[in-house]
C-alpha cells in the first residue's frame, strides 16, 4: 500500500462561512512523507497538519501558528481521509477553508478532477492496541481495536426531525461518497441569528447548511437523507482524526461527540504509546485494510 497524493493541480473559490468573503483554494502535490500542509499565501505562513496546531474547536475544527489560523478545515479533511491523501499543499488566501454546500462532496469532486497519483513510499497507519475513551458527562468519543476502520456515532437532539440517530458506518471510499460525503452541516435558525448577531456565521445560508427552526427543516429541497444529520456528525468525525496525519486501522465510536472531544481524543492517543503502533506498510504489502481505499 503506497502513499498518495494528487495527480496534478486543481483550484476552485467558495464562501467562507463566517466571514462571507470568496476564498480562492487551491490543491498541490507534495513529495512523499512531506504530509499535509496548509499555506496561507495572504500571511506567507504554512501550518502543518497535525493535532498540536489545533488551536480552537468551538464551532469547528481551527488549526494556526503565530496567530495566523485556518478554519472550519474538517470537511476538507474527510475528504482527504476518504481519497487516502497523504501529501498535499493546500494554498488559501484567507483564514477559512470555502464551506461549498455544507459537506464534503465539492472536495471529492476536487479531488477526482485532480486525480490520485500513488507514490513509490510506503504508506503509514494507526493500528489500534487498545481503547482509548474522552468524556465529558455522558458525551465520550473512544477508538477501539479493529481490523478495519469503522465509524459508529449517535446522536440525541431534543428536537422533531432529528430526534435519536444511530449509524455505522464501516469505511470504504467508495461507500464514503455515496453515504457520507454528500451529508451537510446544520443549525438552528435561533443560533444563527445569534451568530450574525456577533458578525459570525455571515456567509451561511440555505444552499450550505441544514436549517432547522422550532419545528423543522426550513430548506426548501429538505433532506438529503433521514439521517443526514448523523452521518454528517461521521464526516466531522473522520476530517477531526485525519488530524492524527494517517488512516486509522480501527473503530472510533461516539455519543453526541464534538471537534472539542475529538481532539482531546487524538492527544490522548498520542499521549498513550500503548494504545497504539505505526506500522508503514511496505510497496507492494497489500492489507485487506487497503481495499477499503480502492
Amino acid at each position: 500500500m503506497k502513499q498518495r497524493t494528487i495527480a496534478k493541480p486543481v483550484s476552485s473559490v467558495g464562501i467562507g462561512l463566517h466571514k462571507g468573503r470568496p476564498v480562492h483554494l487551491r490543491l498541490e502535490p507534495l513529495d512523499a512523507d512531506a504530509g499535509i500542509l496548509f499555506y496561507r499565501k495572504d500571511e506567507g505562513m504554512t501550518i502543518p497538519l497535525s493535532p498540536e496546531y489545533v488551536v480552537d474547536t468551538t464551532m469547528a475544527t481551527v488549526i494556526g501558528k503565530e496567530g495566523v489560523n485556518i478554519s472550519t478545515i474538517e470537511h476538507f479533511l474527510s475528504a482527504l481521509y476518504a481519497y487516502g491523501i497523504d501529501n498535499l499543499r493546500v494554498v488559501l488566501d484567507d483564514g477559512e477553508m470555502p464551506i461549498m454546500d455544507g459537506s464534503a462532496a465539492s472536495f471529492c469532486m476536487m479531488l477526482d478532477e485532480a486525480g490520485i497519483a500513488e507514490q513509490n513510499t510506503g504508506k503509514r497507519i494507526y493500528r489500534i492496541k487498545r481503547e482509548v475513551r474522552v468524556t465529558d458527562g455522558e458525551k465520550y468519543v473512544a477508538l477501539q481495536p479493529s481490523d478495519t476502520a469503522a465509524f459508529d456515532f449517535k446522536i440525541r437532539f431534543d428536537h422533531p426531525v432529528i430526534g435519536e440517530q444511530q449509524r455505522e458506518f464501516v469505511f470504504s471510499k467508495s461507500g464514503f461518497v455515496r453515504d457520507i460525503a454528500r451529508a451537510r452541516t446544520f443549525g438552528f435558525l435561533k443560533e444563527v441569528q445569534y451568530l450574525r448577531s456577533r458578525n459570525l456565521a455571515l456567509g451561511g445560508s440555505l444552499e450550505n447548511a441544514i436549517v432547522l427552526d422550532d419545528n423543522k427543516v426550513i430548506n426548501p429541497e429538505g433532506l438529503r437523507f433521514d439521517d443526514e444529520f448523523v452521518r454528517h456528525k461521521i464526516l466531522d468525525a473522520m476530517g477531526d482524526m485525519k488530524l492524527l496525519g494517517a488512516p486509522i486501522m480501527g473503530r472510533y465510536e461516539s455519543f453526541a461527540g464534538s471537534h472539542g472531544l475529538n481532539h482531546r481524543l487524538t492527544l490522548a492517543l498520542l499521549a498513550d504509546p500503548d494504545a497504539y503502533e505505526t506500522v508503514t506498510l511496505k510497496v507492494g504489502e497489500t492489507l485487506e485494510f487497503a481495499r477499503s481505499f480502492a
